[in-house]
């Protein structure tokens, strides 16, 4: 089934729902909310998303899920609810983010009444028919600041009216067992207690000079303990269908993003001009653009200080923390190149850089849309570690389900 212009079209689950609290997944992306929420013990009921192939990847991965491609303003709650066979305060968590880029401090137009800005409230309009127990909403730090402050405080009031307790928070990925350094704000809330009990506890140390997570906890997960099992491959190279090639996990993230997985997907990469090759091979390990000769550099960044861009045609090192991914794995825009290889890393390394296991398929062909919706999705392990955390905060203090059909 395609979906056609502005229109809602609905795909069926072609495999029996899970056991486990019950979530609806809006602006589910490619699925990482999802994953980490599945992991977690979840059960995605539905999801939806506008964008054609991340709803196509969110499918391949999970067929037990309704999926509703289209804008979020044709979605119809109440049949929804009817199909999916819940009625209104059922569902245990609403979850997602709603599109970043209005705003993203990268973004030097962003504005509160972007249209994008006001996709949240079509979100907590559906908060507001379903009335989940829970919800989770993902965004960038920038949305604090915009409009001054106003955006993030209708949604505070919003939440309030609908007597839901709320909380915001800056949780740093690093923190929750992803190899990457990536800052996102959590809206949690809750109807039935509070929202605090909602925002896990960090099971890492965060990086150096972010401050202190507790003296006992294990450090970050470096970018070798993550991808340092993959094959090599050359520029431009790969196969969306492989095998492991001989190598052995020998980490324990290796391990548990290989397990289930028989074959290695999507580990392919973009191929570097032969300009930015130049370039890249004058850039060791954990350098920059500074270590490019000037007479190889573009001529807007002849004319950067050395202190500007300090990420920019950036390798990757093996000891550190991968940079904020993004919808690009380009050198231009950050450092994104493989560590000890002259290339571009993987869609497969940038995905295990998010923390999604290996048996998790990007659908397609479309080595810019794959990228796009790793760079677009919440990391897994963070995911997973909220979902632990809102399951266990309605274990302790939901009503049991014969009271809540008797009201």
């Amino acid at each position: 089934m395609i979906g056609v212009g502005q229109e809602l079209v609905e795909y069926r689950p072609t495999a029996p729902l899970g056991a486990g609290p019950l979530c609806i997944d809006l602006f589910a992306g490619a699925g990482g909310l999802a994953v980490g929420f599945r992991q977690a013990g979840w059960s995605v009921l539905a999801a939806n998303d506008l964008d054609r192939a991340a709803g196509e990847t969110f499918r391949l991965n999970f067929p037990e899920t309704r999926f509703l491609e289209g804008p979020i303003s044709k979605i119809d709650a109440q049949r929804l609810m009817t199909d999916c066979g819940v009625v209104r305060g059922q569902v245990d968590a609403i979850i997602g983010g709603p599109p970043c880029q209005s705003f993203s401090y990268n973004n030097h137009q962003r504005n509160a009444e972007d249209e994008r800005a006001r996709l949240f409230s079509c979100y907590l309009e559906l908060v507001s028919e379903i009335m989940p127990k829970c919800l989770v909403m993902e965004n960038v730090p920038g949305i604090l600041t915009i409009g001054g402050g106003k955006v993030i405080e209708e949604i505070r009031q919003t939440l309030a009216d609908m007597n839901y307790d709320c909380e915001v928070e800056i949780l740093s990925a690093e923190e929750y067992g992803t190899p990457q350094v990536r800052r996102r704000v959590f809206i949690v809330a809750s109807r039935v207690g509070p929202a605090a009990e909602l925002l896990p506890t960090p099971s890492h140390s965060p990086a150096k000079g972010a401050g202190t997570a507790g003296p006992r906890l294990p450090r970050p997960i470096t970018v070798q303990k993550a991808i340092g099992d993959l094959p090599a491959i050359e520029n431009g190279g790969g196969k969306l269908v492989a095998t492991y090639g001989g190598t052995r996990a020998t980490t324990k993230f290796q391990k548990a993003a290989r397990e289930g997985s028989r074959q290695l997907l999507n580990h392919v990469c973009h191929r570097l001009t032969d300009v930015n090759l130049d370039r890249m091979k004058h850039v060791p390990e954990g350098g920059n653009w500074r270590n490019i000769p000037f007479d190889l550099l573009t001529a807007g960044m002849k004319r950067a200080k050395p202190s500007d861009h300090t990420k920019r045609y950036g390798r990757l090192s093996r000891t550190g923390l991968a940079s904020t991914l993004l919808t690009k794995c380009d050198p231009h825009w950050g450092a994104y190149v493989h560590p000890t290889q002259d290339r571009t890393i993987s869609v497969r390394e940038a995905a295990r850089l998010q923390g999604f296991p290996d048996r998790f398929q990007f659908s397609g062909t479309q080595l810019g849309a794959h990228y796009e919706q790793v760079g677009n999705a919440v990391p897994v392990p963070v995911a997973r570690a909220i979902g632990t955390a809102v399951a266990a905060h309605l274990a302790q203090h939901q009503k049991p389900a014969y009271l809540e059909a008797a009201e």
